[in-house]
């Protein structure tokens, strides 16, 4: 069973987060992507492919957000290096042929292959996808839930005002492991914690 590798408030401050689609999208569709430059100045990291995702036509209020980020200096835009081994396992992850398990989305592929070859932190919250790659490939991770857990504990936001952002996020269609993020402070508290 997966479980996040660290806890986010733990990290050292020098390592690049690399978020993937689900992850950025859930601060995107809330207007609360400030919270990332909160809590990472100069650490947020958008690969290349996770920018193309978010850059479709239907969607350009995600793009035009994600725009501002880079245009401010407040997130990064990245590119996998052409023929380099983070770029074949990359196209590994995507195609599928990486130790015979299915293929994953391109952002995803993109954001596990650069914090793998970077020693960097993927961001992701699509657990069904990646949890294999993060365990097999011995990945620091966080999630949505995660860094929303690390605005409360830092004081950034009350636990009312993020409850708040954890249900625009679920009315937004973004998987969130509780109902509630109360919910979710609770199980990360006690002993059990089976929603990591």
């Amino acid at each position: 069973m997966y479980t996040e590798t660290i806890s986010t408030w733990l990290m050292p401050m020098i390592d690049e987060i690399y978020f993937d689609t689900d992850c950025l999208s859930a601060f995107l569709w809330t207007r609360t992507e400030y919270l990332l430059n909160r809590l990472y100045p100069e650490r947020i990291t958008i690969p290349y492919q996770v920018y193309l995702e978010l850059s479709h036509p239907n969607i350009p209020q995600l793009k035009a957000r994600i725009d501002t980020l880079i245009q401010n200096g407040e997130a990064r835009l990245i590119k996998l290096d052409i023929e380099s081994k983070e770029e074949e396992m990359y196209l590994n992850l995507t195609s599928g042929s990486l130790n015979g398990r299915c293929w994953i989305g391109k952002g995803e592929a993109a954001s596990i292959s650069l914090a793998y070859y970077r020693n960097g932190v993927l961001a992701s919250n699509n657990m069904r996808d990646v949890s294999y790659y993060i365990e097999k490939l011995g990945l620091k991770s966080m999630t949505t839930a995660s860094i929303l857990l690390e605005v409360f504990r830092k004081n950034i936001l009350t636990e009312a005002e993020v409850n708040l952002i954890w249900s625009q996020m679920i009315a937004k269609r973004q998987k969130l492991p509780c109902n509630t993020f109360t919910e979710y402070m609770i199980d990360r508290e006690s002993n059990q914690g089976k929603f990591k």
